[in-house]
């Protein structure tokens, strides 16, 4: 059996409209590389499951329950080639993403882990901002060039399967704030290189109903928790002041910029000084 150039992971979970989206834009991709697509979801998840077949997708099971951590390690436990490319489901690739990223792997045979720019894409244009703070979803930004970079995030990653093998997997037991950043601090401890590819990038998006003030502020809330967890963990956490002074910037903001965005700030801000309240000390 011809090993693929790499194998291409997607953990999902009940969101088959956003998967349909992404598989619409990778799967052309893969089959002209001769790249595998694995879509890591819930078998009795019917929607995924139909989804995945309409796009001749492999769908491994994922665990349950689980965290995208779990789902993370099973599609690379059942990918055949050794280049596992990390990506969400709710990321659309543009043309020459993947020939891109494996050219940038290729280029630099000395490192093993890799991430491309992750670009905002909200329907609708999203809440009204101000200018002056990022878009309220994940992105990243290096600039221009191809160099080596600290992070790089779980959107759009790609490692070679040695460096797994020996750092060993993802930490299941993280949600959230910190996944995939743990891994990679356990990868450069030991040595390990992390190599940002400036044209491998890819659209993080969100339809219009997800794209509300509304529902970026539950996301936010859950994430900012989620990121106080791990900045516990970091043993980095603020002071609970330190939470609280950050709550009242993210108003004082909202107010007199009359920013959108400011509120779900501020939700994240809340979510975090939530969990300092009641989480884990």
């Amino acid at each position: 059996m011809t090993v693929p150039t790499a194998s291409i992971v997607i953990p999902t979970e009940g969101r088959p409209d956003y998967l349909r989206a992404t598989l619409a834009s990778v799967v052309p991709q893969a089959r002209r590389a001769g790249a595998e697509v694995l879509v890591v979801g819930h078998a009795q998840d019917s929607a995924t499951a139909a989804v995945a077949e309409q796009f001749e997708a492999r769908l491994v099971p994922a665990p349950s329950p689980g965290t995208l951590n779990a789902s993370r390690n099973a599609g690379a436990k059942a990918a055949r080639g050794e280049l596992i490319v990390l990506i969400d489901d709710d990321v659309r690739a543009p043309l020459m993403w993947l020939q891109t990223l494996l050219a940038g792997v290729a280029a630099a045979p000395d490192h093993d882990v890799f991430g491309g720019p992750i670009r905002a894409r909200l329907e609708g244009g999203g809440p009204r901002a101000c200018g002056r703070e990022p878009a309220p979803i994940t992105t990243l930004d290096l600039g221009p060039d191809d160099r080596d970079a600290a992070l790089v995030w779980g959107a759009n990653m790609a490692i070679r399967r040695r460096a797994l093998e020996r750092v060993g997997g993802f930490d299941e037991a993280m949600h959230g704030r910190g996944d995939e950043e743990d891994w990679e601090r356990r990868y450069t401890a030991g040595g390990g290189r992390i190599r940002y590819l400036a044209r491998a990038g890819l659209d993080h998006w969100r339809s219009a109903p997800d794209a509300t003030v509304r529902s970026l502020s539950r996301a936010a809330y859950g994430h900012g928790r989620a990121g106080r967890r791990y900045d516990v963990r970091k043993g980095r956490a603020p002071s609970l002041g330190g939470e609280l002074l950050t709550l009242a910037g993210c108003v004082w903001h909202t107010l007199r910029r009359r920013c959108a965005v400011g509120l779900v700030l501020t939700a994240q801000a809340a979510g975090r000084l939530r969990e300092s309240l009641v989480g884990p000390r």
